[in-house]
């Protein structure tokens, strides 16, 4: 099973113009990271500006979040902000359309043209866009189609606290979300130790008791839990939830106030765990079980986010883009004051 370590995105608070050539200079220097060639570093440097610049000219309170995503082969910006949003998407879409004034009204449209993918959901009360770019315009993998994952530090810390993993294979996914205490380089040691630990897991494991075929690739949750435990003491400890997510069921153990939920269109379940800090305290981790929804979404996140969101508020982005689900649970409800993170992946169809 493919394990993938967790990538964190960049905040940039977007305020006045000369942030612009801010976020442009760092999507650029990502591309270069990862050996992009000059016509894939200049589209990204383009789409970054464009980006930049409709928030500078329309929007409210507005940042955006970098990442690159090489185990996906690509870079992530995401812009959000809090209004005044955009009334008819499909027409602001088209060339020589413009929102405001003094704009030439070509943003969304060449947007839509340069970058990979581009998704947007908009009402007063904000817009959040997710663009991608992927060197040489390839494909998108299909992981990429089913998980999306937002993690970010807490201003004015560069690193963050938080970290997730995912390990992922035929017909299964374990995912894995780490909160360590309170933020900053410190937090981040504690919670990388627990990311180590997944991804260190051997192919030789017996699985959970209630499953089978790819899911005995795997160590058991408890026992990952405990080593994870082990691993930590030293640092400052941490929460986090191991999740295993197959079609038929779904099984997690964890300690600590990371939030699980599995919901579709109409239902929500919650995933438990237990009290404790890997590291510092837990009682005998406890693998806890129950059934899977037809087409159902998985959602974890760190206590950075609010865990009072309505499932029946996110029902309709069930369809669209996960990272485009995770960047707009994270934006409207965080807490603004922590670490947050939000990965969201969805059950694997079947064929």
């Amino acid at each position: 099973m493919e394990v993938i370590r967790g990538w964190t995105h960049r905040s940039f608070p977007i305020g006045d113009a000369s942030r612009v050539g801010e976020v442009r200079r760092h999507v650029v220097a990502l591309a270069s990271d990862m050996g992009w060639g000059e016509e894939d570093m200049g589209r990204s440097g383009l789409v970054a500006t464009e980006l930049a610049t409709n928030l500078v000219r329309h929007a409210r309170d507005a940042e955006i979040w970098i990442a690159a995503r090489p185990p996906l082969h690509d870079i992530e910006i995401i812009c959000v902000d809090r209004g005044p949003g955009i009334e008819d998407i499909a027409t602001a879409m088209q060339d020589g359309v413009s929102t405001g004034s003094g704009s030439p009204g070509t943003g969304l449209g060449a947007i839509s043209r340069l970058a990979d993918d581009f998704f947007v959901v908009s009402a007063a009360t904000g817009t959040v866009s997710l663009a991608r770019l992927r060197q040489g315009r390839r494909a998108p993998s299909a992981l990429s189609l089913r998980m999306g994952a937002v993690c970010l530090a807490v201003a004015p810390e560069t690193i963050s606290g938080d970290a997730w993993a995912l390990r992922s294979g035929a017909g299964l996914a374990e995912v894995l979300v780490v909160d360590g205490l309170g933020h900053g380089p410190l937090a981040g040691e504690a919670a990388r130790a627990a990311v180590d630990v997944f991804a260190s897991q051997n192919a030789n494991g017996s699985g959970s008791g209630n499953e089978s075929g790819a899911a005995d690739a795997a160590m058991p949750l408890g026992e990952f839990v405990a080593q994870a435990h082990a691993a930590l003491r030293g640092t400052r400890g941490a929460a986090l939830l191991a999740v295993r997510f197959g079609a038929q069921a779904v099984h997690s153990c964890g300690a600590g106030n990371i939030s699980g939920r599995l919901f579709n269109g109409v239902a929500s379940l919650s995933l438990s765990s237990q009290h404790g800090t890997a590291g510092v305290q837990i009682s005998r981790p406890r693998v806890a079980d129950c059934s899977s929804l037809d087409h159902g979404v998985l959602v974890l996140h760190s206590d950075g986010v609010s865990a009072r969101w309505k499932h029946e508020d996110y029902a309709g982005l069930l369809g669209r883009d996960a990272g485009l689900l995770a960047a707009c649970l994270l934006w409207h409800n965080t807490r603004s004051r922590d670490d947050a993170t939000v990965v969201v992946l969805k059950a694997e169809e079947e064929q």
